[in-house]
């Protein structure tokens, strides 16, 4: 997925195993985020600080989508713990972290293997991808977008 694609219309299935569509945001900025694992440092800072900044987040036009590999299960006691107040996205067929071209191969202490790079899309009104944040900050990700 590149600056000026259109995003798929089927996004995926969210914690409670209703249908995600692009269609459902239209109208809305949409900012759909991808990260590794649920409950791990990085994406527990980066979910907490979109959290901590969805009211302003919302007040300027967006709308938040988080996808992961995670099953649903996983995702909704995430959610719950953390009060997250928007959609997680369960890609356990990783379709969506493939269509986004986030599903690469990783290296880390030594080894390769495959698995999600942490990756922002933000869609503006008519689902066309409008910038892409390669290096997220995961304690400051709300202001990240808002700064854009």
């Amino acid at each position: 997925m590149n600056i000026g694609d259109r995003i798929p219309e089927v996004l995926g299935f969210d914690a409670q195993g209703n249908e995600v569509k692009a269609g459902d945001f239209a109208g809305k900025k949409l900012v759909i985020y991808f990260y590794p694992k649920d409950n791990t440092p990085g994406c527990t800072a980066e979910a907490c600080s979109l959290s901590e900044g969805y009211a302003e987040l919302r007040k300027k036009g967006y709308e938040i989508v988080g996808v992961s590999k995670d099953s649903a299960a996983s995702h909704q006691k995430f959610a719950e713990k953390y009060a997250l107040p928007f959609t997680l996205i369960a890609d356990t067929d990783l379709r969506l972290n493939q269509a986004f071209g986030v599903w690469r191969e990783k290296k880390m202490a030594g080894r390769t293997y495959m698995g999600t790079v942490r990756t922002t899309f933000v869609v503006n009104e008519q689902g066309v991808v409008e910038h892409i944040i390669t290096k997220v900050n995961t304690k400051d990700a709300a202001n990240q977008i808002l700064a854009l």
